[in-house]
């Protein structure tokens, strides 16, 4: 109970040395005017208040382009390889979903579409060529895909081995596709 009373004591002392400082009775009132206490409210008509011009509406008149477009930026490596991937990606699902689905709906099996193809009598160097074009889809998603898990271990993020990544990724991917090509 003392030294409630005590810190009672203490408290009110404290405050009335400080507010006797003239420096701060000055501050108390001039964070007392900015309380918001002194603040007068003015009603205006609806008609009277200027309208704000939007973001959209400045850009507009600005000329601006509604996003950035990929035409504005310089092509690089990294955004090359990005959208080829995902490009490869969509190739490589739309093929799967045409020969399982053209292998439900087709009467005939593999055997026959492998004699028709035969002739067409095609040149090896022709053949090599569309296996080719077929196999590097693959190949690179493959490819890219691994340099992917790689990243996604925390290694070669650096920009100089991203980069040297990518020339590697890509020159995989044209001897991995030669070599399905040559099957």
């Amino acid at each position: 109970m003392y030294s409630f009373l005590r810190f009672l004591f203490f408290r009110y002392a404290i405050t009335r040395s400080l507010t006797r400082s003239t420096v701060f009775r000055q501050s108390l009132s001039l964070s007392e005017a900015c309380t918001g206490r002194h603040v007068a409210m003015k009603i205006v008509p609806v008609d009277t208040v200027t309208k704000k011009e939007t973001f959209f509406e400045k850009n507009a008149r600005l000329g601006r382009e509604m996003s950035p477009h990929l035409t504005i930026y310089q092509p690089q490596l990294t955004s090359l390889l990005s959208v080829t991937h995902r490009g490869t990606g969509m190739v490589l699902t739309a093929g799967v979903w045409a020969l399982g689905l053209a292998a439900l709906i087709s009467p005939q099996d593999i055997g026959n579409y492998a004699s028709v193809i035969e002739g067409l009598h095609l040149g090896g160097g022709t053949l090599t060529f569309l296996k080719f074009m077929f196999a590097f889809p693959l190949a690179f998603h493959t490819a890219n895909g691994v340099r992917h898990l790689l990243w996604d271990t925390g290694r070669f993020l650096k920009i100089k081995e991203v980069y040297s990544t990518g020339y590697v990724m890509v020159g995989m991917s044209f001897v991995l596709a030669a070599m399905l090509a040559m099957i």
